[in-house]
């Protein structure tokens, strides 16, 4: 138990010190808690020995009423710095992880399920901001206050206090046991939790699938069976607990008859006075109540602990190497050498070689899984090279910080994200510190101004989130402003006019001139006119290289290339 209270004290972080103080201010309920007893003691005195006068029984309803202050106070103070614990640190954890999650491979994004992250972000933190402190500070609170109350009764007499303090032990015993074999219950239980919670998610996102193929009720089914896992974990760890709680309850129940058993005998052999006899009674009564407090709270604490394991579990994953310098450069070009790279032990880019000069235009062409966007990722650092090395501006990327090579290269991809915010703030993701205007200008060189100009709101309209609101042309034009903004000297552009319909192409073309301007730049593109102005094209098949050049002389060789570009061409040429 004394491992699980270390875990929540190092998963507070900076807030132990809040914690500190709600154990602190526990003590001071069990001291409240001993005063309003001695109240009760002196009421007990003043009724049974018949005093006369008000004195005796102004005193102990003073003594009383003090007593209850002083615990109501400290539960107060205990009460709020333990909600300032928790809050603080479920929202340190959350920005620690988000932190975290920034310098690891996208790989893990694959690796994992998404569902599992967010869970660990929402259910599984909300369950610790809310319950971690409040638990560890109700068992130290109740273990505090049933010691001072022993404490008190081993003074008064040592035969009762060493009544109390057997069964005391012994309803720890089993609250110990019952901790220690929930571990395994525990992490079934998490595990189910974000198995549901992946399910659920998975399940609104395929929402449309499910609904046009009219699979309803069966297309749930990955849903159910986790809906059913959630339920039978959560039954079978309450099925877990009932024998240990019964056996809690036997034992403080058991505690309270021997103590009433030996008030009544004590009683009868004249070494105990009905004052004394009834006091003790009262203090069992009230003791074990505190205990019994603690030990439940016991039982909650391995969920937590299991919990807090979980929520640790993102910051275990290994970063990629961020001792790097700040370094910036006036010259940009990209050389690859000798780069290999494999996804889950599959070999996607085998012994790539290629330079990228400052300030020209890359293309990048091959069929689909043949490692284009690969390429492209590497040069971001989303993954690291197995092995071969990724220059820009003559340094290795490893030898820049996250942080100096992101600030180095804009991307603008096929699928666009639009956050659930306003437009204007969309934008600025390319430059948070820009003003409004330097958007404006941003949007208008985007060809997006238009449009956005004609929303009821303006910039200052809020979008649905993944940007539902807008159409891909639109989303397209507003992550180029973004681009734009950003005003990086490489642009890598994926795929950036694929799903676009010829209206809203021509102004895509004129926002990517614009983008473009004067930088080094990287596409991938499928379409003839995107490809054939490209300084060199890149043909990449099943891993490799397998062509380079200029469009002209790519298109007079048999190879990929010229099969490609012939293909392009008849599609285009096809009509109905």
């Amino acid at each position: 138990m004394l491992e699980a209270i270390k875990e929540i004290w190092k998963f507070a972080g900076d807030e132990t010190k809040n914690v500190n103080k709600s154990v602190f201010f526990g003590f001071i309920v069990g001291i409240g808690k001993m005063i309003e007893m001695a109240g009760i003691y002196f009421i007990l005195v003043s009724v049974i020995d018949a005093v006369n006068g008000k004195n005796p029984a102004w005193q102990s309803f003073l003594i009383v009423l003090a007593g209850v202050v002083v615990s109501c106070f400290a539960k107060g103070f205990s009460q709020m710095e333990q909600t300032h614990a928790g809050y603080f640190m479920a929202a340190n954890k959350r920005i620690k992880i988000a932190d975290h999650i920034k310098t690891i491979p996208m790989g893990y994004f694959n690796e994992n399920s998404l569902g599992e992250l967010v869970g660990t972000m929402t259910t599984v933190i909300e369950n610790i901001e809310t319950i971690a402190p409040m638990v560890m500070i109700r068992f130290m609170e109740g273990l505090i206050t049933s010691a001072v109350m022993l404490v008190a009764v081993i003074i008064f007499d040592y035969r009762f206090g060493l009544t109390m303090l057997i069964f005391e032990i012994l309803y720890l015993f089993i609250s110990s046991l019952m901790e220690k074999k929930s571990r395994k219950i525990a992490t079934l239980r998490q595990d189910s939790e974000s198995k549901m919670v992946s399910a659920v998610l998975e399940w609104l996102q395929g929402m449309s699938i499910v609904k046009s193929f009219n699979l309803t009720g069966r297309g749930d089914k990955a849903l159910s069976s986790a809906l059913e896992y959630n339920k039978n974990s959560n039954m079978k760890m309450e099925a877990f607990f009932v024998p240990y709680t019964i056996a809690q309850k036997v034992v403080l129940q058991l505690g309270t008859f021997a103590i009433i058993t030996e008030s009544i005998l004590f009683y009868i052999d004249g070494s105990l006075s009905i004052t004394y006899a009834l006091m003790m009674i009262i203090m069992s009564f009230m003791m074990f109540a505190h205990i019994s407090a603690a030990g439940s709270a016991m039982a909650i604490v391995r969920l937590m602990t299991s919990s807090m394991d979980k929520a640790n579990k993102p910051e275990s994953i290994e970063k990629m190497d961020v001792n790097g310098g700040a370094y910036s450069s006036d010259i940009h070009d990209i050389v690859f050498k000798n780069v290999d790279f494999s996804y889950e032990n599959k070999k996607v880019l085998s012994d790539i070689s290629f330079i990228i000069p400052d300030k020209t235009t890359t293309a990048i062409v091959g069929s689909s899984g043949s490692g284009k966007t690969t390429i492209c990722n590497l040069m971001a650092r989303f993954w690291d090279a197995d092995s071969g090395e990724i220059l820009m501006g003559g340094k290795n990327i490893k030898e820049y910080t996250l942080e100096a090579l992101m600030a180095q290269i804009s991307m603008v991809f096929q699928n666009v994200y639009l956050f659930a915010d306003t437009i204007e703030n969309n934008i600025k993701f390319g430059r948070p510190s820009a003003t409004h205007e330097e958007v404006v200008q941003a949007a208008k060189e985007a060809c997006c101004d238009d449009f956005i100009e004609s929303l009821p709101d303006g910039y200052n309209t809020v979008i649905g989130e993944g940007g539902a609101s807008l159409s891909g042309g639109e989303k397209q034009r507003i992550s180029i402003a973004r681009a734009i903004l950003k005003n990086a000297p490489v642009i890598i552009l994926d795929e950036a006019t694929a799903n676009v319909d010829p209206e809203n192409e021509d102004r895509l073309q004129k926002a990517i001139a614009k983008l473009t301007e004067n930088k080094t730049i990287i596409m991938i593109a499928h379409r003839l006119k995107t490809v054939r102005n490209a300084d060199q094209i890149l043909v990449v098949d099943d891993g490799q290289i397998v062509d380079r050049g200029r469009h002209e002389e790519l298109v007079q060789k048999e190879g990929l290339y010229r099969r490609f570009i012939l293909g392009r061409e008849a599609a285009e040429a096809w009509k109905l």
